[in-house]
């Protein structure tokens, strides 16, 4: 392995699929090939060697101690361990394309003041069906405008600057699945977000989160945003956090969602993003 990677890469996993594989396959086929890429198993009850243990690339370290700590708790470790000048994020069942990490590294380089960069982001299903696109602010100003709702940021195609993940680790404990919204909200103030107009990345979709989970979950950020507004005397967030949270959930009761991601719109995608969607999937099946 290299001495200083340009990019590290976390992927921390939990009883993973066969579609690790795939999203493995699309770091390894990536055009930028200075990188390192961080497999932290969280106690997985399967063995993650059966689906990537043929992957012999001595730029991927798989770590394993048995036992289950949780996502943010990783996600630092991950940050601790990295080599690279930039760090990225990586979900184990999703795709990047080939040219994510020259794409995003290249306008990191270009715009010195962005501190955390993500992409837009294609959605797809179990079978690599496109569903559409998820929605997306392309400016920092425009991510952090209504800061009382989500910041539209998806957490796997973020590339940024290895120095402030280190000034900004992943809360702990952390707030039930909702630890990526609880640092962009926590950093924002003295951050700079941006989104690269293309689509980088394939974001899969499975089984939406059961009522109760959703329910947990917005309690969860409703918790961290209150006090984020509070501590920043920002009364009227906070009256929009709640209104938000019960036209949620009284809209949940005539969805026929599963709750999740029921509340989002996506965009369609175009022919021409269509076909880079069915290259970038041929290539990884090749």
């Amino acid at each position: 392995m290299e001495n200083n990677p340009l990019v590290s890469i976390a992927m921390p996993v939990y009883n993973p699929d066969s579609t690790l594989r795939a999203a493995v396959l699309s770091i390894i086929k990536q055009d930028l090939k200075s990188w390192e890429l961080f497999i932290v198993d969280d106690g997985s009850k399967n063995d993650i060697y059966e689906l990537i243990g043929d992957l012999h690339d001595l730029r991927i370290t798989i770590l394993r101690d048995g036992v289950n700590l949780g996502l943010a708790q990783r996600l630092n470790e991950c940050i601790d361990r990295s080599r690279g000048k930039f760090f990225a994020r990586m979900d184990q069942d999703d795709i990047s394309y080939p040219s994510r990490l020259s794409r995003q590294v290249d306008f990191l380089k270009k715009n010195s003041d962005i501190d955390l960069l993500s992409t837009k982001a294609l959605v797809i299903n179990e079978n690599y069906d496109v569903i559409g696109v998820l929605p997306y602010a392309l400016d920092h100003v425009s991510l952090l405008a209504k800061p009382w709702c989500t910041i539209y940021m998806p957490h796997p195609t973020w590339v940024g600057h290895i120095d402030w993940f280190k000034r900004n680790k992943y809360q702990i404990p952390s707030s039930y699945l909702s630890e990526d919204q609880e640092l962009l909200l926590r950093a924002s103030r003295y951050s700079r977000y941006a989104t690269m107009n293309e689509i980088l990345f394939a974001y899969r979709i499975r089984n939406q989160m059961h009522r109760h989970k959703l329910l947990k979950n917005r309690l969860a950020v409703i918790k961290f945003q209150h006090k984020f507004f509070l501590s920043n005397r920002e009364y009227g967030n906070i009256f929009m956090i709640y209104l938000v949270y019960f036209l949620k959930n009284f809209f949940d009761l005539f969805s026929s969602h599963s709750g999740g991601l029921g509340f989002l719109r996506y965009t369609k995608i175009t022919e021409i993003e269509f076909l880079e969607w069915i290259r970038c999937r041929d290539q990884i099946s090749r």
